[in-house]
């Protein structure tokens, strides 16, 4: 939704505030659904509710939205009629869907679009996924085990087959978990037991592998590495509750991770099974460029993208990655450096605010994708580990570098936006 275009309440003057309400509640819904951080989504509501006659006082965290309503034609003076609360599941990110709602919200603002017919479309958003759609998830959560492998841990042939197979397999897991709470509540630890018992039984029965790689990039996108990036985005910004929520979240995430691998090392042991825990020959380095462009289009698949933004979404994991590694290259650091981390953030943020402004579409599309690759989640799981394992200092150690990362991430993000100017809200 466009943060710039003229307000023009006075269309909407005849159409009733119960109308105008429930679609800008439909509309705030669908942004939370589809993994909208709670400042993008607070500035488009209350955009929204102003350009529909509204005046609206919007408070998002990951769990709940509250959005006060009042009649902007009361006046300055008039006090909020409605108050409504929404007991929410925490977001997912949908960019096809996010689209679409960002499509219908515009053309129903410009008049283009019925009230009552932008709110019944906002609704059909929420349609289950198809078979094909579910399929294409699980087959993303393995892809991008596989290139994760290749790229960062620069693991052996076999441990990438291994960590795509284990990462096929958490996808399967989530799937299930996502249509039975009680499975959902423990589904993080029962992947990193699954992944971790698979990883040592292969090691000890099959084939020699570098446990702690394939675990770590089977994981790594059940790892909140962009759920500690928005909360430090949020804290920020002055949204306290809502970041502090979600980095509570990020670290319970951590934990149940942490506890299903040190549950499961534990139980093989236990039972008599030890890994031959040992690194083969690591792939040629040739290998980094075909692993980028699969796991561009694995994200592309995992953040539902619409066809039509393929290419915009590995064009923007593409260039975040090398600009990354170029940042690493010229401050004389590794790859993943907090200067080469900062310098992705930064294009990457204002690339989405350029993409956005003459696309006419969230630069969510670019943003979102773009950055998982810089998000720190591994570098938070290897914290925990070290720390449940009693190694305070390693952890510490660890600790630091992942705040490093994420002030110099977040940093990059707020200076593109200086660079760029947003000019739409999401």
């Amino acid at each position: 939704m466009s943060a710039g275009d003229a307000i023009s309440p006075q269309q909407f003057a005849t159409t009733a505030p119960a109308t105008r309400i429930a679609f800008v509640l439909e509309l705030a819904r669908r942004l939370h659904q589809y993994g909208t951080s709670a400042p993008r989504l607070e500035m488009a509501i209350a955009g929204a509710a102003q350009r529909l006659g509204l005046s609206a006082d919007v408070w998002s965290s990951p769990t709940a939205i509250i959005i006060s309503f009042a009649d902007l034609a009361q006046g300055e003076e008039g006090v909020a009629q409605t108050t409504q609360v929404m007991r929410l599941a925490p977001g997912e990110v949908n960019l096809e869907r996010l689209c679409q709602a960002d499509d219908i919200a515009d053309r129903a603002i410009a008049g283009e679009l019925g009230l009552r017919e932008g709110f019944r479309r906002l609704r059909e958003l929420g349609r289950p996924d198809t078979r094909r759609e579910k399929i294409g998830s699980i087959a993303s959560y393995g892809l991008s085990a596989a290139s994760i492998a290749a790229l960062f841990l620069h693991s052996s042939w076999v441990d990438l087959v291994v960590a795509g197979v284990i990462g096929a397999v958490i996808g399967c897991i989530t799937l299930l978990a996502a249509s039975r709470p009680r499975l959902a509540v423990a589904s993080d630890a029962i992947c990193a037991l699954v992944a971790t018992t698979v990883a040592i039984v292969v090691s000890a029965f099959v084939v020699p592998l570098a446990i702690k790689s394939v675990v770590l990039a089977s994981l790594i996108i059940l790892v909140p590495g962009m759920s500690l990036t928005n909360a430090v985005r949020e804290i920020s910004s002055g949204h306290l509750v809502s970041g502090m929520a979600r980095m509570g979240g990020a670290m319970s995430t951590l934990l149940k991770l942490t506890f299903g691998t040190i549950a499961a090392t534990q139980l093989c042991a236990a039972v008599g099974i030890t890994a031959r825990d040992f690194a083969l020959p690591a792939l040629p380095t040739w290998t980094d460029y075909p692993a980028l462009l699969v796991a561009a289009i694995a994200f592309a698949i995992l953040f539902r993208a619409a066809r039509r933004d393929w290419p915009v979404v590995i064009v923007a994991v593409v260039v975040g990655y090398l600009a990354t590694r170029w940042g690493g290259a010229i401050s004389g650091s590794l790859p993943g450096a907090p200067v080469g981390v900062f310098l992705g953030g930064l294009l990457l943020g204002a690339l989405a605010n350029v993409y956005a402004r003459f696309a006419h579409r969230p630069g969510a599309v670019i943003r979102e994708p773009g950055i998982l690759l810089l998000v720190p989640g591994s570098v938070g799981f290897r914290s925990v580990s070290f720390l449940l394992e009693r190694d305070a200092t390693l952890s510490l150690d660890t600790g630091v570098l992942l705040v490093t990362l994420l002030v110099s991430l977040v940093a990059g993000l707020m200076f593109g936006d200086l660079l760029v100017s947003p000019r739409r809200s999401l």
